[in-house]
């Protein structure tokens, strides 16, 4: 069988020394070389030709984020991103994402992590899943959406007979993964500002992560994006996107809803998790739900669809597999059949509106 070739990239030798031992006692990977700044992983970029490539994110001469720009342009490779858990870290980290950066890892315990080894299967997996992801996907979901003119007529929607009334309660949640931080920010630029709901999001990423996603979403998005808070009231119009760490339920004050978030055990290797977001909503009987799944690896979200859709009207739409930079979570969900759409990156939010419109 092939071996996955890797270039590991990191100004600590150190450091590279530890990730390429934890690559190499893969018998599927097999380093090929090492790069010590972005300059020298460009340079071997065009020698090695790799399948994947570590990278950390903050290194002298070029630093991670001006190298996966350029190997985006050069030579389309996956990369993930080791980085630092620091708050500049994790804004450098989300910006890797939105420039083409297929996953990325948080050290443990800053640039030099002598206790690394606690994140050595998660680099195993996912530079697996990176040699098998959709390179194509991870180009197209970093160009600017072409969709023009009328929307609405744009779309194919599946459920011709939508009955529910424009006066119903409604609430949008989406579920995404690998891949997810870009089609967020596909999906969410996308919405218009007066949007007449309020968007619930599990993205998979650890704390201290996901309050510089939020950030980064609400500075480029007409809807308000923002971390979700315990106990908050939830507003039309403002996405809150769960906390790394913390499952995103919702919970009833009067006539109003409010977040919960919950510590409780993890589910499908996640907390957050979209199944207990899901399952969570499901008990909303009196509101119209809008289920999205996006790219990302494994299958959750699938069973708290299926709890939706038991308990009421729920529209539940799949991103498809030419756009999907990992198709797991929503090929996962089209496999349950509950489904009622499968649309390209570019048309989800459309897709979204045009419901919203019924």
């Amino acid at each position: 069988m092939k071996k996955i070739k890797v270039l590991v990239v990191d100004d600590s030798a150190f450091m590279r020394k530890l990730i390429s031992d934890f690559l190499s006692s893969e018998a599927m990977i097999e380093v090929v070389g090492i790069a010590r700044n972005g300059q020298d992983a460009l340079a071997k970029l065009k020698q090695l030709n790799p399948d994947v490539i570590t990278m950390d994110v903050e290194m002298p001469v070029m630093n991670g984020i001006e190298a996966l720009k350029q190997i985006m342009q050069v030579r389309p490779t996956p990369v993930i991103m080791l980085s630092s858990t620091t708050t500049e870290g994790a804004e450098n980290t989300i910006s890797a994402m939105t420039y083409g950066a297929f996953d990325f890892i948080a050290k443990p315990s800053g640039a030099i992590s002598l206790d690394l080894h606690i994140v050595k299967d998660e680099i195993i997996s996912k530079v697996i899943h990176a040699s098998r992801s959709n390179i194509k996907g991870l180009l197209e979901s970093t160009k600017e959406s072409t969709i023009s003119g009328d929307i609405y007529s744009k779309i194919e929607l599946s459920n011709k007979h939508i009955t529910w009334k424009k006066s119903s309660k409604k609430i949008l949640c989406i579920g995404t993964s690998t891949g997810g931080p870009r089609a967020l920010q596909k999906v969410l630029t996308s919405l218009p500002g007066n949007i007449d709901v309020p968007i619930l999001i599990v993205q998979h990423m650890p704390a201290g992560f996901t309050k510089s996603l939020a950030d980064r979403l609400n500075s480029l998005c007409e809807i308000a994006v923002k971390e979700a808070e315990h106990g908050e009231v939830i507003k039309k119009g403002v996405a809150y996107i769960a906390p790394g760490g913390y499952h995103l339920k919702v919970k009833r004050i009067g006539t109003t809803l409010a977040i919960n978030l919950d510590h409780s055990e993890v589910r499908n290797g996640h907390r957050p998790s979209v199944d207990v977001m899901f399952e969570s909503i499901s008990d909303l009987q009196d509101y119209v739900k809008i289920a999205v799944i996006m790219t990302g690896m494994g299958s959750d979200g699938s069973r708290g669809l299926k709890q939706l859709k038991e308990s009421g009207q729920v529209i539940g739409i799949a991103e498809s597999e030419n756009t999907s930079i990992v198709f797991g979570m929503p090929k996962a969900a089209i496999a349950t059949n509950l489904i009622d759409n499968v649309v390209p990156l570019d048309t989800i939010s459309d897709t979204i509106m045009s419901y919203l419109s019924k």
